[in-house]
């Protein structure tokens, strides 16, 4: 992890990071054997005898010698022959790119800080400020090469993603999208009150502007007449799905005074959000409130058009403390953004300087507002936007678990992997809330290999339901159920090692649906699979996203009948960002959160009598 004291080297021209040890090896091709084995044994939890049956015989089939598996296996690794990553380009392109549903809830996650102590607009600014001062100075640090590199024990991993955190922009297209990277920008772009301005922070010689400059430039935002009065949410249009977003940019763009303020935000390091009022929802608190900001900005009547849900960085800062950043989620995972958080939360909390002083062309430039010109065409989609908006954050409903009783240093003496020890928890809560096996991603990072992304966790086995049964057993002994728990942690550990080494399920089988569109070849049958099918329908989507801080990350379900679970478990507590939808009348993540509380409480209490003894004070 970074510390704060990096914050103080000098900050001279930039120089490109290094994408990453020139060790990094390329992503393999799995064995198409191995991969159709734990196909199966994934599938098993989730169907009857006769259906696992029929899964069998169609992957035999599939990987019979001269049969259409083979066929495409070879495919695959001649692409694999020919290019740094085989997956790398295909993964940006379907899982994001070619993606309809809108970022909100379904892409971009959001990473909740802890609450900071401002609670006037003055104090809010002030605090707007320092953290656009802290997200300057990791700016310069990724530039200067001073990224600390990550390994896996000794296993180097691919930083790249650092490179691409800021300056990036998903641009709308029909069908498509693509990526814009910007590196080199100049400037950032503050929204509030629905309004953008361009606030440069690098001057012509490449002075960066001090604190000080940034604030005062903040307050003539915050405090002109104009901004004020709030403006027609032109934002709202990125967070409606992507081809009505499409069509709405093709429309917005075609003006020249609106392609110059569009390319302006897109070209932008980063975009900060002064937030304005919070109406806080009956039942909640501050915390659900800024998970709700940091998804979907509260809808378009309150901060979701105060947004640009397409740019990588979006910070926000909102009244009476709350505060995060919202990303999207096409060119980085959420460590390399945890990291990020880490050190600008403890630069803000530590009172660290940037050693910058004021620039003289900065203070001449200013800020400058990003004018629109807001046609009856693009107002009808600016309200067929906000309509759709505020029907899915109605839907959305966030919450979170803060778990007290104890954290990853109990787990650990218990000679047990807190990740796979806190993966079996969410499939406890799930199978006692719901009595059916859930089917359960997570995702591991493959960073070991060169461009390296992720690769699915198939979290649910028939070890975590025998293990789930086994606590749900009112006569079993405490002793069995202890070794039910290891065995699903150590079927869990097993997956999780593969996972990260590529070796997994889900990255191959896509693999080998694309080589197959991209010859032209019909899609094996073994794809409409019902088995392949359960087992695919995530009802869990669940990621580890470490902080040393009481902040989590959060986001959507990935399927309707689910919930959403990421987790950052820290020394003596956890944090989770939970969600569900409040229009699945199956799911309810207020009961889910109950669940998960006891569940992690039944497991503690099973293993502080029949599990290791602890030596010492915990």
């Amino acid at each position: 992890m970074l510390t704060a004291q990096q914050a103080s080297v000098s900050f001279g021209t930039s120089t490109p990071a290094a994408s990453g040890p020139p060790a990094l090896q390329r992503q393999p091709v799995p064995k198409l054997s191995d991969t159709m084995q734990k196909l199966l044994k994934s599938i098993e939890p989730h169907v009857d005898a006769d259906t696992l049956a029929g899964t069998k015989r169609a992957t035999e089939q599939f990987v019979l010698p001269g049969a259409i598996g083979q066929k495409l296996q070879e495919l695959l690794e001649q692409r694999a022959a020919k290019k740094d990553n085989w997956l790398a380009d295909w993964w940006l392109r379907s899982a994001y790119m070619e993606y309809r549903d809108p970022v909100i809830v379904y892409s971009s996650p959001g990473l909740v800080f802890p609450r900071a102590p401002y609670r006037s607009l003055d104090e809010q600014l002030a605090y707007a400020a320092k953290i656009v001062s802290a997200a300057l100075a990791y700016k310069m640090l990724i530039d200067a090469g001073k990224i600390k590199p990550e390994a896996m024990g000794k296993i180097p991993l691919d930083m790249s993603q650092y490179e691409k955190i800021f300056g990036t922009c998903r641009i709308p297209g029909r069908e498509r999208d693509s990526v814009q990277f910007n590196p080199r920008s100049k400037h950032i772009v503050v929204a509030c009150n629905n309004r953008y301005y361009q606030l440069n922070v690098f001057g012509p010689s490449g002075g960066l502007a001090s604190e000080a400059q940034i604030l005062a430039e903040l307050k003539k935002i915050a405090g002109t007449e104009g901004a004020r009065q709030r403006s027609e949410p032109i934002g709202i249009l990125t967070a409606n799905q992507r081809d009505g977003w499409a069509k709405a940019y093709e429309i917005l763009v075609a003006d020249s005074t609106n392609r110059r303020s569009v390319e302006a935000i897109q070209k932008a390091l980063f975009v900060l959000s002064i937030d304005r009022e919070i109406p806080q929802k009956v039942g909640t608190d501050d915390i659900v409130t800024a998970s709700d900001l940091l998804i979907h900005g509260g809808g378009s009547t309150v901060n979701g058009g105060n947004r640009w849900y397409d740019k990588t960085i979006q910070l926000v800062v909102a009244p009476n403390g709350i505060n995060g950043l919202t990303y999207e989620h096409s060119p980085a995972e959420g460590q390399p953004i945890a990291v990020m958080t880490d050190f600008l939360i403890e630069y803000v909390n530590g009172g660290k300087h940037l050693n910058a002083v004021d620039q003289p062309e900065l203070k001449k430039d200013g800020s400058v507002e990003l004018p629109f010109n807001v046609t009856p065409e693009v107002r009808s989609a600016i309200g067929e936007a906000a309509g759709f908006v505020d029907k899915l954050a109605a839907d959305i409903q966030m919450d979170y678990l803060h778990f007290t009783g104890y954290g990853k240093g109990f787990i650990k003496t218990q000679r047990m992997s807190p990740d796979s020890y806190i993966q079996m928890a969410i499939q406890y809560a799930f199978y006692r809330l719901h009595r059916v096996p859930g089917a359960h991603y997570e995702s591991a990072q493959t960073r070991m290999y060169l461009h390296g992304r992720t690769e699915t966790i198939r979290s649910c086995s028939v070890e975590s339901i025998t293990f789930a049964r086994a606590m749900l057993e009112a006569g079993r002994d405490g002793r069995a159920k202890v070794e039910a728990m290891k065995a699903a942690i150590n079927a869990h550990k097993a997956y999780v090692s593969m996972a990260i080494q590529g070796q997994g399920v889900d990255r191959h089988l896509l693999g080998l649906k694309l080589i197959a569109k991209e010859n032209g070849l019909q899609l094996p049958e073994l794809f409409a699979d019902r088995g392949l099918q359960r087992s695919a329908h995530m009802r869990l989507s669940t990621s580890q996203v470490a902080s040393r801080y009481d902040a989590f990350m959060c986001y959507g379900p990935l399927t309707q009948d689910g919930y959403g679970c990421c987790y950052n478990p820290k020394e003596d507590d956890m944090w989770f960002g939970l969600s569900a939808f409040r229009s699945n009348p199956e799911t309810d993540v207020a009961r889910f959160r109950v669940s998960l509380r006891e569940a992690l409480q039944e497991m503690y209490e099973v293993l502080v009598q029949y599990g290791e003894k602890p030596k010492g004070k915990l």
